[in-house]
């Protein structure tokens, strides 16, 4: 679980940082607005989903892998389960 939440809160990183570049290169060109200011969101969102896909893939094949085998652990288990109740 370390994997998944260092990658949750490196891609939360980078959408913060992504937002504040925007959200103050907005403030030094425009005058500035909710209406703008939701777009800033909405770019910064975008921005950084791509940044994310390119920068982070090494830790979301971590978190992959560690989520299989995690998913076939238990299937094993259930499956122990299953033939200890046919032989009772």
């Amino acid at each position: 679980m370390k994997a998944f939440w260092t990658y949750t809160l490196a891609r939360l990183g980078v959408f913060l940082a992504t937002w504040a570049v925007l959200w103050g290169l907005s403030r030094l060109v425009f005058e500035g607005g909710t209406v703008l200011d939701l777009w800033v969101l909405l770019l910064a969102l975008i921005v950084s989903s791509i940044i994310s896909i390119l920068a982070l893939r090494g830790m979301r094949d971590r978190v992959a892998i560690k989520l299989q085998e995690r998913a076939r652990s238990l299937n094993d288990r259930i499956e122990e389960s299953r033939r200890a109740e046919d032989v009772d």
